[in-house]
């Protein structure tokens, strides 16, 4: 088992997560967060962290492992995140939205830390 960072996440990007990952296995896109799934160790203290409930275990992933998959593939471009930086200034606007990946998902990347 991994955990992975879910659809809630984009846009939002709060990065309470990053700073408690005794592994640093957080890489940062323009406006999500993704988990190496490689490099996780299932700690799981990320998952509380996120106040807007986007950490799951990966048994909860989406029957096709749409997140899983997301996961794995930007944590190979994207730069790794060990530091909290700052949500976007409108991430609170975007907290209880359903549906971000089709309508906001950017596969730029952030800035990593």
């Amino acid at each position: 088992m991994t955990y992975i960072v879910m659809d809630p996440c984009i846009k939002c990007k709060f990065m309470d997560c990053v700073e408690v990952c005794p592994v640093d296995c957080f890489y940062e896109g323009e406006n999500f967060l993704v988990i190496n799934p490689d490099e996780c160790i299932d700690c799981g203290v990320c998952e509380p962290e996120c106040p807007v409930d986007a950490i799951k275990p990966d048994t909860e992933d989406t029957p096709d492992g749409k997140w899983l998959r997301v996961n794995t593939e930007y944590a190979k471009v994207w730069p790794n995140i060990t530091l909290k930086g700052e949500p976007p200034a409108d991430a609170t606007d975007f907290e209880r939205e359903t549906g971000k990946f089709e309508k906001y998902f950017s596969e730029q990347p952030g800035k990593g830390s």
